[in-house]
């Protein structure tokens, strides 16, 4: 049998998120473009671009999807202590080119990477407009670890993240956790599910859930320079 894929060219084209496709799992349309219009009007939605190298920028929805709830959110009796001992230093959208640069780097344990340079120059787009954000971590002026993603309202969608220090990225994700959650935001979304977010305490969520969340909180107003460029370790105490 023979799917089509709707095209999609301008923001009003994405379909409803519930036809998406059963397998691949939230498979919903295909298309030639990131723009920073029709990068805001999936998010909003709560579609998300993902493809590999060479392939068209297919747009999911998946369902089940994994997010970090917030209220439940802790990390692990040895990631306490380190998040204690203030090795590191945490910052909000200091380097954000740098985070998902790293993000895409090759390595041993990522042989292949779906980061391609349409994606990085699209991100960091949306970063300039105040739509995308970075949380680095640093070890002695050395960017070690970090992640980034996209906000709207009161929902933080997180796209990728990389450690080159024991911990660091888990440690920008928790940063990031206490941030929002300072702030009222009920859960980062995470996307996909899989073995290694789980470990970390990210939760499967339904379609049907996830989207009663981001009808709720996306048009919510967050606090006057949330998101500006500011150092978290000392605002924020585990």
């Amino acid at each position: 049998m023979t799917i089509e894929l709707p095209y999609i060219e301008r923001p009003d084209d994405f379909p409803p998120v519930e036809q998406a496709l059963v397998a691949p799992n939230g498979l919903l349309a295909f298309g030639s473009c990131l723009s920073d219009e029709l990068l805001v009007a999936a998010y909003y939605q709560g579609i998300f671009p993902w493809f590999n190298p060479g392939e068209p920028v297919f747009w999911w929805s998946p369902n089940p999807r994994a997010a970090f709830f917030l209220d439940d959110l802790k990390p692990a009796k040895s990631l306490l202590k380190t998040l204690r001992k203030t090795r590191f230093t945490v910052t909000l959208n200091h380097d954000f080119s740098g985070v998902i640069r790293h993000c895409a780097e090759y390595s041993k344990n990522r042989p292949s990477t779906w980061i391609t340079n349409e994606m990085i120059k699209a991100y960091e787009n949306l970063h300039q407009n105040g739509v995308a954000h970075s949380t680095e971590v640093w070890l002695d002026d050395q960017l070690v670890g970090g992640l980034y993603g996209v906000s709207m309202g009161h929902l933080f969608f997180g796209e990728s993240m990389f450690h080159r220090a024991t911990d660091a990225s888990k440690v920008a994700l928790f940063y990031l956790a206490k941030h929002c959650a300072n702030a009222g935001f009920p859960l980062i979304d995470c996307q996909m599910p899989n073995p290694h977010l789980m470990r970390l305490g990210a939760k499967e969520v339904s379609r049907r859930e996830f989207l009663r969340y981001l009808y709720e909180y996306r048009d919510k107003k967050v606090p006057l320079n949330f998101w500006s460029s500011q150092d978290l370790t000392n605002t924020y105490r585990f």
